[in-house]
């Protein structure tokens, strides 16, 4: 994503459960996902099962740095959701509204483990050059898509712990597909699957230029930390 970039380890966090980390499949690698502070139990379900709860589902992305760039954090939501735990086809898809992906919020930060705060002018200019033509296109590529071909079960359950499952499908992000596994923990809270897991993917992948400068010396990495934090019904 081409935006402004830095120096600073990414340090892997793990939360709030135990997932197998950076496991390569085609153009996407499973890695940990997180439990944002920010990520609250939804109120007052209005929803038919499977649907995903808009308000309070996240995605988040860490955006690394080459050379002397920055790192940032990414929050976004999504437009529409639906899936289907258990079903070997036809299991469901997460629309990504791509205009509300805004760089440096504060939960943003969190989540993938920045420290400061960003002030609001640089990350307004982040996030504009984020949406614009030559990254995310959002003025023609509104939304991303993944495409849950079959959300199967990793593994029997354990007593007392969240059930991992494996999405398995096609992800399109500015016009171009990708073959996508991503591994999510489910956990049953009071009527709901709190949803969590991530996945990593190639900015040049889907024909993004990753952003540099100063022939080089200033930018951000080809590879994009991304994570889902979703409440389904």
């Amino acid at each position: 994503m081409a935006i402004f970039a830095g120096n600073r380890k990414f340090r892997t966090l793990a939360l709030a459960f135990t997932l197998t980390a950076f496991i390569g499949v085609n153009a996407g690698h499973l890695v940990q996902a997180q439990n944002p502070s920010a990520a609250q139990q939804p109120v007052a379900p209005v929803l038919q099962p499977g649907d995903v709860e808009l308000t309070k589902s996240v995605a988040m992305i860490f955006v690394g740095a080459t050379g002397l760039g920055h790192e940032h954090g990414v929050e976004g939501h999504l437009a529409a959701g639906h899936i289907s735990f258990g079903a070997a086809q036809n299991a469901g898809v997460l629309v990504f509204d791509m205009k509300s992906f805004a760089a440096e919020t504060t939960l943003a930060r969190q989540y993938v483990g920045l420290a400061g705060e960003i002030d609001r002018a640089t990350a307004d200019a982040v996030t504009k050059n984020m949406h614009s033509e030559g990254v995310l296109n959002v003025a023609k590529f509104p939304q991303a898509k993944f495409e849950i071909t079959s959300a199967l079960p990793r593994a029997a359950a354990q007593p007392g712990q969240p059930q991992e499952f494996v999405l398995d499908g096609q992800f399109t992000l500015r016009g171009v597909t990708q073959p996508l596994r991503v591994l999510a923990v489910v956990e049953p809270v009071q009527g709901w699957s709190h949803v969590r897991g991530g996945f990593t993917i190639l900015q040049t992948k889907y024909g993004i230029t990753p952003f540099s400068k100063a022939l080089g010396a200033v930018g951000v990495a080809d590879e994009l930390k991304i994570w889902g934090d979703f409440w389904v019904r």
